[in-house]
């Protein structure tokens, strides 16, 4: 191989591992946003809103069978 071409191929594996990193921190800033509360419409926000009304639910049952 001449140097051309090794220096295309260290600039094509570059760039697909720039890419893929790049994509990588993409998806885990898209998913660390939805586990902050923001008011209701995330993540967090809709499992404090069960665990919540889980709670009501299980303190019925328990002055219900007293």
């Amino acid at each position: 191989m001449t140097t051309s071409n090794w220096a295309s191929l260290i600039v094509a594996i570059i760039a697909i591992v720039t890419a893929f990193a790049g994509s990588v921190r993409w998806l885990v800033k898209h998913y660390l946003y939805e586990l902050k509360p923001n008011s209701g419409s995330s993540l967090k926000d809709s499992v404090i809103r069960l665990e919540e009304k889980v709670e009501i639910l299980y303190q019925l049952l328990v002055q219900k069978g007293k």
